[in-house]
């Protein structure tokens, strides 16, 4: 249609122009083509603003352009080093960690990013679950969305499917996760596992017991839960009830902002990724932004004051004046192992894993040995605080 509304919204369209035209001159044999579509961040505000009639999807198209390069073997780029690092960690031996007790049928999920920036309040959360939820499992472990994203498919459904398998043969029927991409992620291709967030489910129940506060929020939905109302509903109404004031930005809901994380555009394009932040920040113009992203609540957080909604539900007061007990690289890594090492001595498990399997993918020799430096400077750490 060229009608341009989706360009309106976004820099990378402003940048390449319509998705008509990127189609139309797609080259992915040329450094160009195969770059450009890992500038987007695929957080699907182009989908949204299309006129229902037309219902166009061009953040698809770029995931597939992205699979293509990948399968091209064009697809490798090292900047995307950091963050397949990151994932790889999350699913090794080393950080992993599934516990399900006897007759488990549900497990807590709660991603890589929050166990590592907060530590205490999934043991908070935690506990707090187990009131209402008999039984109770955990999972530590990557939904291996980065993989999803960078249009490496194999390694994704490898890993992911691997997860599934093991979690449908142990009669897991629900996950409650933390993370609104682990939410997306088991959403799209969880097939026989139903999921929700943590955030619907306290919202339906009882909450943990802390002061309420008063102050004026706005709330930041994260791209990843889009188009699911009944997420935001449940966020906002836990705002309330802690009797916070809420004011909403113009980008919210369906038509939300990313933050500047998604899609890992901001490795190839940091200047792409930073204007999603200050948009932003302009639109919240002050006031602190409440989120349900860990990821989301630090990059935003570099920008204007932000705050992730379990800071609320257990610091609240804290929260409203920015000392929330938040930890930041590299002792994120060093307090997933503590958390792993304590649901290990906390739940007596009828079935216990740490996860050994890799899928098909490598790392290559500067990715090892990024990660034989990494693990040197963790030993470092955990030594001098021994």
């Amino acid at each position: 249609m060229e009608c341009r509304l989706c360009v309106k919204e976004c820099r990378f369209l402003q940048k390449y122009g319509t998705p008509k035209q990127i189609a139309a001159s797609y080259d992915p044999g040329s450094p160009t083509g195969q770059a450009m579509a890992f500038e987007c961040s695929l957080c699907r505000l182009c989908e949204a603003v299309c006129p229902p009639k037309v219902g166009l999807n061009p953040a698809r198209m770029f995931l597939e352009m992205r699979r293509e390069a990948v399968e091209r073997g064009v697809g490798d780029f090292s900047k995307h080093g950091g963050i397949l690092g990151y994932e790889r960690r999350g699913t090794s031996k080393r950080y992993s960690y599934y516990a399900l007790p006897a007759a488990c049928d549900t497990v807590f999920f709660p991603g890589c990013t929050l166990p590592g920036t907060r530590p205490g309040k999934v043991l908070d959360l935690f506990s707090h679950l187990e009131k209402s939820l008999l039984n109770l499992g955990i999972v530590l472990d990557c939904c291996t969305k980065p993989s999803h994203d960078l249009g490496r498919e194999q390694q994704f459904q490898a890993m992911f499917g691997e997860m599934r398998a093991y979690l449908l043969a142990h009669g897991i029927k629900k996950i409650l996760v933390a993370c609104p991409n682990c939410y997306r992620v088991f959403k799209e291709y969880g097939n026989g596992i139903a999921v929700q967030t943590v955030y619907e489910y306290l919202a339906e129940h009882a909450l943990p017991v802390s002061p309420r506060v008063s102050g004026v929020v706005t709330v930041h939905d994260p791209c990843a839960t889009r188009y699911d109302q009944e997420i935001h509903k449940a966020v906002r109404r836990l705002a309330a009830q802690k009797g916070l004031e809420l004011v909403e930005m113009k980008h919210r809901g369906g038509k939300t902002l990313c933050c500047g994380e998604g899609g890992s555009a901001g490795f190839l394009m940091p200047e792409l990724s930073k204007a999603w932040g200050m948009r932003r920040k302009e639109e919240a113009n002050g006031t602190r932004i409440l989120t349900y992203c860990a990821g989301c609540a630090n990059f935003l957080g570099a920008v204007n004051p932000t705050s992730h909604v379990l800071d609320l539900l257990f610091e609240p007061e804290a929260t409203l004046t920015g000392r929330a007990k938040v930890s930041k690289a590299p002792w994120t890594y060093l307090n997933r192992l503590r958390l792993k090492r304590h649901f290990k001595k906390k739940i007596k498990a009828a079935a216990a894993r740490e996860r050994t399997f890799t899928g098909a993918e490598k790392p290559s020799k500067a990715g090892i040995l990024k990660r034989l430096g990494f693990l040197a400077g963790l030993v470092g750490i955990i030594v001098a605080n021994q």
